[in-house]
């Protein structure tokens, strides 16, 4: 939390914005929070602690936590973003269930190996990527095979 509320801080002096409580306790509450949430799941979990935060701010901030290089924008084809973390959070890829919308991160080094073999046999400067495989989950499988 130290490190991500001094590259926030940096990020908003650099840009002549104000560090507000209200950002403080949004980020605290982002970080407390794994996975890929969205701004309404987030703007839930903020009410219990800071209930005056609207769901504009929890956008408006999350937009700048971005900016700042403290998170990233998902959209895993539900017609909804979702942010996760991204200060020291390793690359890894996802598997995106189009039944119940569960997400499974994974992490396969012959699969980044391949991507640079690509790169370099096209003469391509990758600056960043994203690999997202989307289908059924186990469960998914499991509940529709036995409705079958």
């Amino acid at each position: 939390m130290i490190k991500e509320r001094k590259i926030l801080q940096d990020y908003i002096s650099r840009n002549s914005m104000k560090y507000t409580k209200q950002r403080e306790v949004i980020l605290e509450v982002f970080l407390a929070t794994e996975g890929h949430v969205s701004v309404e799941e987030l703007h839930q979990k903020l009410s219990e602690v800071e209930p005056s935060v609207s769901l504009a701010t929890v956008y408006r901030t999350l937009n700048l936590f971005c900016k700042a290089g403290l998170a990233q924008k998902r959209k895993f084809g539900e017609g909804q973003t979702r942010y996760e973390h991204s200060v020291d959070h390793s690359h890894h890829d996802h598997l995106i269930c189009t039944s119940c919308g569960k997400i499974i991160e994974f992490e396969n080094p012959m699969i980044e190996q391949l991507q640079r073999q690509v790169a370099e046999r096209n003469d391509f400067l990758v600056k960043s990527h994203r690999l997202e495989m989307y289908g059924l989950c186990a469960d998914c499988r499991k509940k529709s095979a036995s409705s079958s």
